[in-house]
């Protein structure tokens, strides 16, 4: 399944966690890199694979995803 232009989800890769198209990188560790304050070109040097619009596409994919989670209040 195709999210974006970079970020697919598969059942075979990842175990279906959303990753960046073409590659086993999955989302949740760029953003759990960078909220620990890995710079984007660190991550790019660690995953020669990964490009900066990889990067930005994964934050949209989180944001976008947050943006839209249906929220069920139970009291």
């Amino acid at each position: 399944m195709t999210i974006t232009d970079r970020i697919e989800i598969n059942p075979k890769v990842m175990m279906g966690k959303p990753v960046i198209r073409g590659t086993r990188i999955p989302v949740e560790l760029i953003l759990r890199k960078l909220s620990e304050g890995a710079k984007e070109s660190d991550l790019m040097e660690a995953y020669p694979k990964l490009t900066m619009d990889d990067i930005h596409a994964a934050i949209r994919y989180a944001a976008d995803t947050l943006a839209h989670e249906e929220i069920i209040i139970l009291s």
